[in-house]
């Protein structure tokens, strides 16, 4: 099977890992860090807001099944593109709108899928394109944190329902049964 990885950032990694784990042809997601200045850096530090890290998630998935654009495209309607560093409630960097392409062919895909959200959005997008850049995976009690604890979670319980209700209407025939 063939494997690709995408690196996208729209807020809070949780909510955004429950979005893309849903996904047929999607292996796995991955919370983690990127596009700051700390080296291994600890989810208190980025929450800090000082080491100019956002929270990511790092999609692995197969092309053949579900392309880039389709998880650009997913990415810009789960989540405000038009929001300068925030996403709802969390404010600061960290919480950004960022692609963080691997190669040449995702940052030009991701110019694309950029354009091709600017026409849904009533606002302009301020979605980034960073990097190259450093991963750095979160902590392991942030991985598939809406499967594990998410759902007895506030928080997690009033965002994250709206971007799955988003992703149901607009992407059913991508989800996995």
């Amino acid at each position: 099977m063939p494997h690709e990885e995408a690196i996208f950032a729209g807020g809070c990694f949780w909510c955004t890992e429950a979005v893309f784990g849903q996904l047929k042809g999607v292996s796995s997601v991955e919370s983690g860090y990127i596009g700051g200045s700390v080296v291994d850096p600890t989810y208190k530090q980025v929450c800090g807001g000082a080491t100019g890290h956002a929270e990511a998630i790092k999609i692995h998935f197969d092309p053949e099944v579900i392309s880039y654009a389709d998880l650009l495209d997913i990415h810009f309607a789960t989540h405000d593109p038009t929001q300068l560093n925030r996403q709802g409630n969390d404010i600061g960097t960290q919480y950004r709108s960022a692609l963080f392409p691997l190669d040449e062919e995702q940052r030009a895909e991701a110019e694309d899928g950029i354009a091709r959200a600017a026409a849904d959005w009533p606002a302009p997008i301020v979605t980034t394109i960073e990097g190259p850049t450093i991963w750095y995976p979160a902590e392991d009690y942030h991985q598939e944190y809406w499967d594990k604890e998410g759902q007895r979670n506030p928080y997690c319980l009033a965002v994250i329902p709206p971007k799955l209700a988003k992703l149901k209407k607009g992407f059913a025939e991508r989800l996995v049964s």
